[in-house]
C-alpha cells in the first residue's frame, strides 16, 4: 500500500460511499415496522440489528475517509498522480458477478449451490496471478463449498430462515 497519491483519494471516496451505504442501512432499518402493539422490546425489532450494521459501515466509511484525508494533506505539496478511473475492471467483474448471482441465480436453482458456484467464480477470477491454475481451481471450490455449507447451515439452523 503506498501513502498518500491514489490510495488517500481512494480512502476519500471509498469511505465516503461506505459512509452514505451505511446510512442508507439505518435509514431503511428505522422504517421497518416496529410492532410495538405486538409488545416487541427495542432488542426483538427487525430493525435493530441491521440499523446497528449500518451504524458501524457508516462509522468505519468515517474512519476510512479520516485516514484518506490525513494521508491526502500530508501530500498535498507533492506532484498529484493522475486518478484511477471510478470503474476499474475488477469493480466491473465484480458486479456482473454479484447481479448475475442475485439477479440471475437465486431463486431459480438450490440457494446451496448458487452460493457455492458465486464463491467459487469470484475466487478463481481475483486468485493472485502467480498461482497456478489447478491451485486456483482447488482453493476457489474449496471456498465455494465451505461458504456455501457454513452460510445454509448459519441461516437455516440458527437464524431459522428458509432460503430458496
Amino acid at each position: 500500500m503506498t501513502e498518500g497519491g491514489k490510495t488517500a483519494r481512494s480512502d476519500l471516496w471509498g469511505g465516503a460511499g461506505w459512509v452514505l451505504f451505511g446510512l442508507l442501512i439505518v435509514a431503511g432499518s428505522v422504517r421497518m415496522d416496529r410492532f410495538e402493539a405486538m409488545g416487541a422490546q427495542l432488542y426483538t425489532m427487525p430493525g435493530f440489528v441491521p440499523g446497528i450494521i449500518g451504524a458501524v459501515v457508516a462509522l468505519l466509511g468515517l474512519v476510512l475517509m479520516l485516514r484518506g484525508g490525513l494521508r491526502h494533506t500530508k501530500e498535498a505539496g507533492a506532484a498529484s498522480e493522475p486518478a484511477e478511473p471510478l470503474l476499474n475492471r475488477r469493480i466491473v467483474i465484480t458486479m456482473l458477478l454479484s447481479v448475475f448471482y442475485a439477479g440471475l441465480l437465486i431463486g431459480r436453482a438450490p440457494f446451496w449451490l448458487v452460493t457455492a458456484l458465486f464463491v467459487a467464480a469470484f475466487v478463481a477470477t481475483f486468485a493472485p496471478a502467480e498461482q497456478t491454475l489447478p491451485r486456483r481451481l482447488a482453493v476457489a471450490v474449496i471456498a465455494g463449498v465451505l461458504t456455501s455449507a457454513v452460510v445454509t447451515v448459519v441461516f437455516q439452523q440458527v437464524f431459522l430462515v428458509r432460503l430458496p
